[in-house]
């Protein structure tokens, strides 16, 4: 597909240095200009200050400014303006008014990270040593960005921004609620939820297994115990290992490891899930935060400030 990945986020929160110590204990390591890079993408992550939280701007990798110029075309075909720039293109979701970015850039290569042994019934894959994830000391770093998730009061409008218009291609959709939508060979980059407010859902960040998972989540966990929200768990839709935390700010974020890849798209079906399977296929249930997160009501009445 012309697009290749989601290259970065911008956030904004209102308290911008201690939303900032959180991603820096996440794993990610701090650069100029609040910016914060993964491990193999470099700079993915930026926070800037706003009155409320929210998800400013989204960054999608394209091969070519001829892929722009297609991108352009669709847009205008469904009545929004399109600036480009050489090797940029910028548009605004009118639901939501994040700001997307389409950017000719390189592909991402990642080296590829040797895959876990596991032992199993009538299996000795590992004999005579411990399992590599609990003699692991190094701190979990993500790998890269996986996806964003955007709470949008039109969804129609914003599904339609993105796959439409921009040209992310749909992977499975939660029944009037959901669209889980992919740049890439990632199962989803983007996932537009309904709700009643815009809002930054989460971001979601590659690991290198389910113990880099757990691992993270225990050591942010360790002095932070009211940072947990879910997990651990294995989702349905995109099939990944998950573990949810959340922000100073209000903001979710996910470690995740083992996504769907998607490389041709005729072998791929979408799906409509309905109930619980939109969610995830094991795990605790989620809590009434992850699917409402506390400071809604505060965000739709515009009385969450800066102030606490």
């Amino acid at each position: 597909m012309a697009l290749h990945r989601l290259t970065s986020i911008t956030m904004g929160v209102p308290h911008v240095a201690e939303t900032a110590a959180y991603y820096n204990d996440f794993g990610l390591e701090p650069a100029e200009d609040g910016w914060f890079a993964s491990r193999d993408a470099g700079r993915q992550l930026r926070i800037v200050h706003a009155p409320t939280r929210r998800l400013i701007e989204v960054r999608i990798g394209a091969d070519t400014p001829d892929d722009l110029a297609a991108a352009a075309a669709r847009l205008h075909r469904l009545g929004i303006d399109a600036h480009t720039d050489g090797s940029t293109l910028t548009a605004y979701d009118k639901a939501t008014a994040v700001r997307a970015v389409v950017e000719v850039c390189p592909r991402l290569t990642q080296t590829p990270v040797p895959a876990t042994v596991y032992n199993g019934p009538g299996r000795a894959d590992r004999t005579g040593r411990r399992a590599p994830g609990i003699l692991r000391t190094d701190r979990v770093r993500p790998r890269k960005l996986g996806h964003a998730v955007i709470g949008t009061t039109d969804f129609d409008t914003t599904t339609a921004f993105f796959r439409d218009g921009l040209g992310f291609k749909a992977s499975d959709y939660i029944k009037d609620h959901g669209a889980f939508l992919r740049c890439s060979t990632d199962h989803h980059n983007i996932l537009v939820l309904a709700a009643p407010v815009t809002f930054l859902h989460h971001s979601a960040w590659q690991v290198d297994d389910i113990d880099e998972v757990g691992r993270g989540a225990a050591a942010m966990l360790q002095d932070h115990p009211e940072r947990h929200i879910w997990g651990l768990g294995r989702h349905h839709a995109g099939s990944n290992f998950f573990w949810y935390l959340k922000d100073p700010a209000g903001n979710f974020s996910e470690y995740y490891s083992d996504m769907d890849c998607i490389v041709d798209d005729q072998l791929w079906t979408p799906e409509v899930l309905e109930g619980a399977k939109g969610l995830f296929n094991w795990g605790p249930p989620p809590p009434p935060s992850f699917l409402a997160p506390e400071d809604l009501a505060a965000l739709m009445t515009g009385t969450h400030s800066e102030t606490r």
